[in-house]
């Protein structure tokens, strides 16, 4: 069984409400259709009902009336919502006015179904930039305890399975923090671990790339690796964690032992945190091209709850694979409740 079709099963073990924001873009729609049918999650659509099932009969989607409906105009649990915004918001002047505005807007009236308990996760971001879906998830789920950083993994799935574990590594951060300083990156490492933890059922092995090995370089880039490195350690000193690492030192034993020799790695990360965003984002965009490797993401991590962003030029079955992650994720997270 390939490793994404475990998550999957993971998911249809243990189904979780997802919420589906977007619910009458025809993407989403055709992936929530297959997600019901496949028993993969139990799905919620924020939007009227009667528009959300014409839109799915005209695409011939015939599990769309199985899932649960929220309308953002009229639900029961609409002045609930607006008490918990105002509490949660009241220091930054939120008002009973704004408050009832903001709940009648899907992307926040997820996150305040999640806070509130009644959802486990969601997915957004086939029509809504990065910056819609982040905002009101920062706002009122907040991030995990001990963590200030959002950051945003990829599971690249490859062919060369004697690499990472089968062939399958995690690249941190990829997609939210352009030039995270020591204390945020030693954060990245943290949560990137446990985000391989949830979906991989793997003990993480975290490498902290730089373009030196073990001082073969000095410069003030590598220091920051250095010290980010020791303080990932000081945070969770249980942690299988190296660095700062060049990348063929992380993943190819050989080379780990030439360069790298005592490393507790030994050449085979799994997790591969970068330096910054800039070369995240380069190295899992030329892995997937060149290596023709399937990348899966961005896993937004670091959220005390699963929120997912994905790409406005997102396929149906990314958003498939997703909504498994993001169940995966919330499956997790609450077992470290």
């Amino acid at each position: 069984m390939k490793l994404i079709d475990k998550i999957i099963a993971r998911a249809k073990s243990d189904k979780q409400r997802i919420v589906l924001p977007e619910s009458t873009e025809e993407r989403t729609l055709t992936a929530a259709n297959s997600l019901i049918e496949d028993g993969v999650a139990e799905i919620v659509l924020i939007g009227n009902a009667t528009e959300i099932q014409e839109k799915a009969k005209s695409l011939n989607l015939h599990n769309i009336a199985k899932a649960t409906f929220v309308d953002p105009a009229n639900h029961d649990k609409r002045d609930e919502y607006i008490d918990l915004l105002i509490d949660l918001r009241k220091h930054k002047g939120m008002t009973a006015e704004k408050a009832e505005e903001l709940v009648e807007n899907p992307l926040y009236l997820a996150c305040l179904m999640i806070k509130n308990g009644d959802a486990d996760g969601e997915i957004a971001g086939a029509e809504n930039t990065t910056g819609n879906v982040l905002r009101p998830a920062l706002q009122i789920i907040k991030t995990s305890p001990g963590i200030r950083v959002v950051s945003g993994a990829f599971l690249m799935f490859t062919s060369m399975t004697e690499i990472g574990e089968q062939g399958v590594l995690l690249f941190a951060d990829c997609a939210v923090l352009p030039n995270p300083k020591a204390n945020e990156l030693a954060q990245i490492a943290i949560t990137s671990a446990q985000t391989w933890s949830a979906l991989m059922k793997d003990e993480p092995r975290v490498a902290m790339l730089s373009f030196s090995t073990k001082g073969s370089a000095d410069n003030e880039m590598v220091d920051k690796v250095v010290e980010a490195t020791k303080l990932a350690k000081e945070m969770n000193p249980s942690l299988l964690i190296d660095g700062e690492l060049q990348a063929d030192a992380a993943i190819v034993p050989s080379v780990s032992h030439s360069k790298a020799p005592g490393s507790v790695l030994g050449g085979k990360a799994n997790v591969l945190v970068f330096p910054s965003l800039e070369v995240g984002n380069i190295a899992y965009k030329l892995v997937q091209r060149l290596a023709n490797a399937e990348a899966i993401g961005p896993i937004l991590q670091g959220m005390a709850a699963p929120v997912n962003d994905l790409s406005r030029g997102c396929s149906v079955e990314d958003i498939y694979r997703m909504v498994a992650v993001t169940a995966n994720q919330a499956i997790e997270s609450k077992k470290n409740k």
